[in-house]
């Protein structure tokens, strides 16, 4: 999803573009076969008849796979590392395949790196390293070292481990704190694409809890913006926020979504869930800072361009 809309820019500004995907079945591969159909038409459109992009279908953990990629396109001057299992839930009941994706595969393309004198690596990491934390804004400053998900246990030890790579090597890492990342091609496990669907069709969505948890929800263009601006700028070793900066509880984002569709949600409520945290909000004045990011996309505005693009894919 997130890689999608990273990969669409990268070949709208003129970058080469190569991309390394395993396509599990997470979530429906014929969604991730079409976000590839839209790059491959992207690309045929900027440049016909030129190899501005390249995609492999394979695991980062292939290590002979993964040489012959960096040989065959050395150099290469930067790697933007999002290849992750994600989901909070999934991870409590399957850890060791979290700790095989995230960790091993984190290291595994930093070691790459290394190897092929990279020059700077962006990562992608999660809000949900900040477990419980109960401040009001979530800085990159706090201790999150007492993670409440195997997921956000998984990668803050990517932040970790990629600290040991600067250390040892004098690697350029920088970690990106995604806050909850929505919009057109979302993932269709997650909250926003969920509901957009069953409440457009009347079906059912759950609702866990009493509906006052609260999320940072950023709208993928504004996490896309964040991510250029990590590969154009190198610094030793960073870890950032990438969030809109305010919260909008679940109560709330239901009541947007009821507006944008035009039908009322049919809600059942259920207990909070394990592993979930009571609220997220991100903290962006670092971003801000080193980056010169910016979160423009409201979430009312990011519903509706997500609803609509709802409507014209599958129909009103």
């Amino acid at each position: 999803f997130i890689g999608s809309h990273v990969a669409h820019a990268l070949l709208d500004r003129g970058d080469e573009v190569i991309i390394v995907d395993e396509m599990n079945d997470y979530y429906d591969v014929r969604v991730k076969e079409n976000n590839l159909k839209l790059l491959r038409d992207k690309a045929d459109e900027i440049a016909p008849g030129k190899d501005i992009l390249t995609i492999y279908k394979g695991d980062i953990n292939n290590q002979t796979l993964m040489h012959t990629i960096f040989e065959h396109h050395h150099p290469i001057p930067w790697v933007c590392h999002l290849a992750a299992r994600a989901g909070v839930r999934p991870s409590i009941q399957d850890p060791l395949l979290y700790v095989q994706a995230n960790v091993r595969g984190t290291t595994n393309m930093l070691q790459y790196s290394n190897e092929y004198n990279v020059t700077n690596v962006v990562i992608a990491s999660s809000s949900s390293v900040y477990g419980e934390s109960t401040s009001t804004y979530f800085s990159e400053a706090e201790d999150v070292n007492m993670p409440v998900s195997p997921y956000a246990s998984t990668k803050r030890a990517c932040e970790l481990i990629s600290y040991t790579y600067h250390h040892l090597y004098g690697l350029n890492v920088t970690n990106l704190r995604f806050f909850t990342v929505y919009g057109p091609r979302g993932r269709p496990d997650m909250a926003p694409y969920k509901f957009i669907d069953r409440i457009r069709r009347g079906v059912e969505i759950q609702k866990f809890g009493n509906g006052s948890t609260s999320r940072d929800y950023t709208y993928v263009d504004d996490i896309v913006d964040g991510v250029l601006r990590s590969i154009d700028r190198t610094y030793p070793y960073e870890i950032l926020n990438l969030g809109k900066g305010k919260g909008t509880t679940l109560n709330e984002f239901i009541g947007l979504v009821e507006r944008y569709v035009g039908r009322k949600a049919n809600v059942k409520v259920l207990e909070e869930q394990m592993g979930d945290v009571p609220f997220t909000n991100a903290d962006v004045s670092k971003a801000e800072r080193l980056l010169g990011y910016e979160s423009r996309v409201t979430f009312e505005e990011g519903i509706r361009r997500t609803v609509g693009w709802f409507n014209e894919t599958f129909g009103e």
